[in-house]
């Protein structure tokens, strides 16, 4: 009972919701796996994070995206849930669900190509190996739409009241100054992939243009593949070639009734002599016979 009580309500769920607890839930078997097996996350991971190497990254293309939902540290994953959580509920506030996770999943693939770009094009970075995870280029994609979007939303932050504009400003810019310094730049630059797109996506958008479209369709593509069909509930009625001839039509159908007879009759004597010349009676019967 209480197994379906949760299945419930994680199918009730907001997008965001949903999104938290598939990341915390991944976290917790990666923690507890590597527990296990006496091991690294990174290990039992290695086929879902996104390696800096382009050969690498080839053979595991899959991983621009995987890695955005793999999470090595406790408060690495509650504070990009805690934003997501957030700002989510603004995005939701306006959009569907579709293109909150349109902007989420986007996000976070445009953070892991720059991410490999970076790796390979920048001579400070080229000879570095290392992967890249955690969800943050997808949240600061949502956090930067909606930003870009309202800019004059106001957000109350304890005493503060800020507006959403600010808040991406001075997320983007706290990014960006640690780039050179931080051991860490990788990841960093990942997050203005996934802030770059959050803007341009939103500012499309105020122009009539969804940038995000095709991925939509993409993904309701995808969804078809694996949804189930319905069965007609119409029966197949399967007709036998040999028609089935009962000894009671047959009779029927060759043996006049009495009465019968006598509307053929008087049917006859219309033809011959006109309504007229028909009696009181036959009258009576006729009519009689027509209301059965």
């Amino acid at each position: 009972m209480a197994t379906n009580n949760l299945g419930y309500q994680f199918k009730t769920a907001t997008i965001s919701t949903k999104l938290i607890v598939i990341n915390a839930a991944i976290f917790l078997f990666a923690t507890l796996g590597a527990w296990v097996f006496e091991t690294t996350p990174s290990i039992l991971m290695k086929w879902f994070v996104l390696p800096t190497e382009f050969n690498a990254f080839l053979l595991q293309i899959w991983s621009v995206l995987t890695y955005s939902f793999l999470h090595f540290g406790f408060w690495h994953v509650f504070w990009n849930m805690l934003m997501l959580y957030w700002f989510g509920q603004y995005v939701l506030n306006l959009f569907t669900e579709k293109r909150f996770l349109t902007i989420y999943l986007l996000g976070a693939i445009c953070g892991g190509f720059l991410f490999v770009l970076a790796y390979n094009l920048f001579p400070v970075l080229s000879g570095q190996l290392g992967y890249l995870v955690g969800a943050s280029a997808a949240v600061l994609a949502i956090v930067i739409f909606i930003a870009a979007y309202t800019p004059n939303a106001e957000v109350r932050i304890f005493v503060l009241t800020v507006k959403l504009w600010q808040i991406g400003v001075f997320m983007v810019l706290m990014d960006l100054v640690q780039i050179p310094t931080s051991g860490n730049a990788g990841g960093l630059i990942a997050h203005m992939g996934g802030a770059i797109f959050g803007y341009l996506y939103a500012i499309q958008l105020k122009k009539g243009k969804d940038i995000g479209a095709w991925f939509e369709k993409l993904m309701d593509g995808v969804m078809a593949i694996f949804k189930p069909k319905k069965k007609s509930p119409l029966r197949t009625v399967h007709k036998s070639k040999t028609p089935i001839k009962t000894a009671k039509k047959t009779a029927a159908s060759s043996v006049k009734s009495p009465n019968q007879k006598q509307i053929d009759a008087i049917l006859d004597k219309i033809s011959k002599s006109g309504y007229e010349s028909l009696t009181k009676e036959e009258k009576d019967f006729l009519f009689k016979a027509g209301r059965e």
